[in-house]
């Protein structure tokens, strides 16, 4: 039953990782979702103070305006816990083998490059390696995580069988 849910999780966010990459821009942005949900620009003074080089620019309030600001973080960190989410899927579905982390990680790594390469055939999107290394990040942080995970609870069944 466990790995009917995480099979149903991998087919849920592999379906979500290609409608979002089939949506142009327009199609998906949040921007006036934001307008409404945060009306006075609320946190504008310390977002104001962030710049985040991007693409060979720097993404600023300054030069993006408030809500694409804040959009462009909504989207980047959709692209990290996503990903971060599908190598932890990953992880679970495969044998407890010794180098489960990495072929979950390069699994990961080729969905996010197939993940570009469709959003590359979608108009007004482009396809970039800056968002396959945030992808891969994500990826990273959750495996390690999952991976304490998994070592520490082995240990505390270690430790009572031993005990």
């Amino acid at each position: 039953m466990k790995k009917l849910v995480v099979v149903l999780l991998l087919i849920g966010i592999i379906a979500g990782l290609f409608i979002s990459s089939s949506q142009t821009y327009e199609q998906q942005t949040i921007v006036p979702k934001l307008q409404q949900l945060l009306p006075g620009q609320p946190l504008e003074q310390p977002l104001s103070k962030l710049q985040i080089p991007y693409w060979g620019k720097t993404i600023s309030v300054e030069e993006r305006g408030y809500y694409y600001f804040v959009e462009f973080l909504a989207r980047k960190s959709a692209h990290f816990f996503t990903f971060g989410a599908l190598a932890a899927v990953f992880f679970w579905l495969l044998p407890k083998i010794r180098f489960r982390f990495f072929i979950a990680a390069f699994m990961t790594f080729l969905a996010a490059s197939a993940d570009e390469f469709h959003q590359s055939l979608t108009g007004g999107r482009t396809a970039t390696w800056q968002d396959v290394a945030l992808d891969m990040s994500g990826a990273l942080v959750f495996l390690i995580i999952v991976q304490l995970f998994v070592s520490f609870r082995s240990n505390s069944r270690k430790s009572r069988t031993m005990g």
